[in-house]
Formats: C-alpha cells, structure tokens, sequence
C-alpha cells in the first residue's frame, strides 16, 4: 500500500465521519474533502474541479428547473388532489392510489419538491377524514423513493451512476434501463405498505388546530397592565416581566388594536394588553405580581391568532435550509422572516419554552406567527418547506401544457438518443424560463445548490480511489472475503453496505465512495460491471430506515410528529425486503 492509498483511505474515513455526524453541513465537507486531495497532490486542480462540469452536476441543477416548473404550474398539485378525493370513499383504496400517484411522478421530476406539495395535501386528508397524519406521510415519502428508482431521471443517483459509468468508458445508463426492476420495488414496496407497513406506523395525533397540536393553551396567556404595574412606562425589553420573569411577550394590543412596532421597542401603557408565552412556574409568578390582571386561563386557538392581520402556520426547515446548525437567536428569526416562533418540535419533541437556542436541524417543525403581508415572503423562502397553508396557492394553471410538453421533450429525446440527457435538460431548463413556466429568479432558487457543491466537491474523490489504486486495493479486499461464493454475492454485499451507508450520510456521497470500488471488483472478476454498478444505484435510492438518510424522510419527521425508532421500525422489514430482492433479480435483470 502506497502513502497516497493511505491519504486516501484516510480521506474516505474522514468523510463517512463527517457526513454521518453532520458536525459541518454536507456540501462543505464534500468541498473539504476535494480540498485535501488537492493540497495533497492526489488529485491536480483540473481533476480537482472537474466534479463542477460533471455530465450528472450540471444535470441535476436542469432537472431541479424542470421539477420547480411543474410544481410552480400546479401539476404535481392537481394530480395529488386527484389522488386523494379516493380517501372519502375508503382509507386503503386513497392510500394506495396516493402511492402510486406519487411514485409515479417521483420517477420523473425530483423527490423533494414532490412530497413539499403532498405534505400539505396529506394533512387536510388527515384533518377531513379524522386520519393520523403519521399514518399517511411516512407512505408518502416512501413512495416517492419507489418511483425515483424506475428511471434514470428519477433521482441524482442514478445520473450521477451513470456518469460515473460513462467516466471509466462504460456505456451510459439509458433511460429506462431502471424501470424493470424499479417497478418490482414499486410494487413490493407499495403492497409492503399495504399489508404490513403502514399498520406499523404508531398513531400520533395531529389535530387540525395548530394551537392545539402544539399545545399552545399551556404556555399562552393574555394578561392586561393595571395602574400600579411596575412595568408601565417601560420599553418591552427593559420591563420586569422580561428582565425578572423572562417571559416571553408576543404581542401588545392597545384599544383594541394591535401594536405593529417591534414589540421589544413599545412603551408599556396602563391597560394594555400582553400575549405573553411561558410555563407553569412563570405563569404562577404572574399571577402573585401586583398590577397583573390574569386576562385568561382558557386556551387559545388558531382564530385566536388568525384575525385582524396576523396568521398561524407551521413550517418545516428545509432540508438545503441555511438554518440548519444556527438557533431562533442566532438567526434572528423574527427580524429576518419577519415571523415570531411560537412552539418548535425537534428530534420528536415537542418545545413550547426554552427552545431558542437550540440548533435547528433539517426536518423540525416550527409554528410560527407572521402578518398576512409578510406571509408570501416566508411562503417562497427556501429555507422552509410550509405545511399548513393560509392561503390557496397560486399556480400558473395556464402553463401546465407548456410545462408537460417540455418535460415530456426531455424524456423522450433522451429515451431514443437525440441528445444526451444534460443537452435536452438544459434546454428545457431555458425553454420553460422562455414560456413564462417559471421566471429566472425562480430558476435560479430552484437549483439546489448545496446538492451542486456536494457533487462538484465529492466527485474528486471518485477520481483519487482510482488514480491511486485505492479502488482496487479495497475490491480486492471485498472479493478476497465474498469471492468464493461468485458475483452474486458482491452484489448482494454492494447493495447492503450502501443501503446501511445511505442510512447514515449523503446517498450521493455513498454512490461516489462505492462506484469506483464495484467497477474495479468486475474488472478483477472478469464480468460486467452493470449489476454491480446499478445494486449501488438502487440501494443508494432506498433509504428508509432512518429520517436523515433521504430527504423526503427528514422533511416528514417533524411534522408527522415521528420518533427515530419510528423509521427503524417500519423501514427496516422493508429494506430486508428489498435487499433480497436485488439479490435475487439484479443478476437476472443485468446479466454478468
């Protein structure tokens, strides 16, 4: 073993760290793992940078156009209205039909925007039907995983696969080369959920009063100045309220009419009225406090927070979102978003008081309450995903055909070989800008662009296992200990250690790690590297026993007010499931 496997291999852990402990965001440990290859020497900055220019990166950043496109014209929407009218009639038969409508559109545009659209649809389900929303979004981002894995398109993985394949002078994936045994996983997955899955997912009650499921009515409380209060006169921020109890005061309402200055900043008046947010302890307090009139002990609700110009809403920090790692204090959330948070459910905990300064992660649910004017400005950032909407949302309804005749032109074009997927996507990507399907700045905010760095940064790494011999040395070891009982059981191997990596860190990540190590195993083997290469694309696209290991599970995790234990649970049969599947009938699919 030479000094530059070892520089390597100590890169690879170094990265498996880190993005499993998350101890620095994604994208840039990807960028510092291309930094170290770099100041090394393993790799030159050409080979270095070449990531950014990558068929698959430069590709993903079109399909995320495209995804924002049909999400923008209402088209995923209409369908997932279409999908869910069936839950009237019978739970199973809405279930099943949502799945399918979901998996199926999965396998076309981009997971994440597809569940962003259904989380709100499920929940007004779970409310009209009287349904634990648990029951219904835990199927639904599994379901979008099914279908991602049926076409080329359907996830970054399987294009970033591809590209791969093509780097080493392997044919490129073609479109459908997915779908046979994508659609074995789609049907086992979704008749998994039906029979034995979705029965699995613990009952949490989500009730459809934000207030309520947030059990706001134990921490809210209207109080009102009376004439000896030590407070009148004061600012907000310097009154004994704050400085002695540090209670949290919300609002101030003066005759009747809220005050719209910073409440930090408001003089204190005899008579006012104070939306105050605390505990038990603290509400004891205000009680013996001369001057303090108790306004209420009854519970407050969402109209309570809906009228004159002020609504409720939950949001979900997104799973790009910049607030990951940063507090409700640091961030300053409510001068920035212009927003108040009320309540925050983190690591499936529920955070009435005491929560601003814990750092927030991808997937945590916040009520928050903001003025109506502010609303569509917190709608459109991309920083949260909203799941309880104020308002219907506008859609460019006139621009669905256009939307689907791009979309439908960058499939079919790439399907029978009249451009290369990147060309055909890019030149949808433009053509939906030019027909008003989305406008440039919104292009521009659909891209993700910590997916980008992530796969610009780590594809340097994929060139260092093979530059240096790396990629050998550890198939070597794997055919060393799996050899003896043939291919099969590489790929049986292959597809479990990337389905337990993805579980842990970026699936993207995981592909770049294992390609390079699965095409080198062939090569020692003397078969084709097809099998191996697509366990990897599969397994990589599967992640269903963790919350953090696919995006779609981490959006759900607050909000569906799941545990960890809660995905380990339902997801782990599941991926057995699948794992001896793509045993049985990848070597069958992709003969060796």
């Amino acid at each position: 073993m030479t000094l530059e496997m070892l520089i390597v291999l100590g890169v690879i852990l170094l990265a498996i760290f880190l993005f499993a402990s998350e101890k620095i965001p994604v994208d840039l440990t990807a960028i510092l793992v291309m930094a170290i290859l770099l100041v090394t020497g393993i790799v030159s900055p050409t080979e270095g940078l070449s990531g950014f220019s990558n068929t698959a990166t430069v590709t993903v950043g079109a399909m995320f156009i495209l995804s924002a496109a049909l999400q923008k014209t209402g088209a995923v929407n209409f369908l997932g209205t279409v999908a869910t009218k069936a839950f009237k009639f019978n739970f199973w038969a809405g279930l099943i039909g949502t799945m399918i409508v979901v998996g199926l559109v999965s396998a076309f545009i981009n997971n994440t925007p597809v569940v962003a659209v259904f989380i709100p649809i499920m929940l007004g389900v779970a409310s009209a039907n009287k349904i634990s929303a648990s029951r219904l979004l835990m199927p639904v981002s599994f379901a979008s995983m099914f279908g991602g894995v049926c076409t080329l398109i359907g996830s970054s993985t399987n294009i970033l696969v591809s590209a791969i394949a093509v780097g080493y002078g392997l044919p490129a994936i073609s479109m459908f080369e997915f779908t046979r045994m994508g659609l074995v996983f789609f049907g086992a997955g979704i008749l998994y959920m039906a029979i034995l899955g979705t029965r699995m997912i613990p009952v949490h009650e989500t009730g459809a009063d934000l207030a309520d499921k947030y059990r706001m009515d134990n921490y809210l409380t209207d109080i009102v100045l009376q004439r000896n209060a030590k407070s009148i006169g004061m600012r907000v921020a310097d009154s004994p309220l704050v400085k002695e109890l540090e209670i949290d005061v919300l609002e101030v309402i003066r005759n009747g009419q809220r005050l719209l200055v910073p409440v930090s900043d408001i003089a204190l008046k005899e008579n006012d009225l104070l939306r105050v947010r605390c505990d038990i302890r603290q509400l004891q307090k205000l009680k013996e406090r001369m001057g303090i009139q108790m306004k209420s002990d009854c519970q407050l609700h969402e109209k309570d927070f809906s009228c004159e110009n002020l609504a409720l809403t939950e949001v979900v920090v997104a799973p790009n979102s910049s607030l990951i790692g940063k507090t409700i204090k640091s961030s300053y959330f409510r001068n920035v978003f212009r927003a108040t948070a009320l309540a925050l459910r983190h690591g499936g905990q529920l955070y009435n008081t005491g929560f601003a300064d814990t750092p927030l992660r991808a997937g945590d649910a916040v009520l928050v309450e903001t003025r109506k004017e502010n609303y569509d400005e917190l709608k459109n950032n991309k920083n949260f995903v909203i799941v309880s909407d104020v308002e219907t949302p506008q859609y460019r309804k006139s621009k669905i055909i256009p939307a689907l005749i791009i979309a439908a032109g960058v499939i079919v074009t790439a399907t029978m070989g009249i451009l290369p997927i990147m060309v055909g996507a890019i030149l949808g990507a433009i053509l939906l800008v030019m027909v008003g399907c989305l406008t440039l700045e919104e292009a521009y905010g659909a891209i993700d662009w910590k997916v980008i760095f992530l796969l610009g940064g780590i594809i340097s790494l994929g060139t260092a296992l093979e530059k240096t011999g790396a990629a050998m040395f550890l198939s070597n070891q794997m055919i060393h200990f799996l050899g003896v009982w043939g291919p099969v059981a590489i790929v049986s191997a292959l597809y479990l250690l990337t389905a337990l990596l993805t579980s842990m860190m970026s699936n993207n990540a995981t592909a770049v790690l294992l390609a390079p190590i699965a095409i080198s195993a062939a090569s020692a083997m003397q078969v084709s590297p097809r099998p191996f290469l697509m366990a990897i694309a599969f397994a990589a696209s599967a992640s269903f026993m963790t919350p953090v290991g696919y995006q779609t599970n981490t959006m759900i995790y607050g909000v569906g007010q799941y545990r960890f234990f809660d995905f380990i649970k339902v997801g782990t049969p599941l991926t057995l499931l699948f794992w001896i599947l793509a045993t049985l009938l990848i070597p069958v699919f992709f003969p060796f």
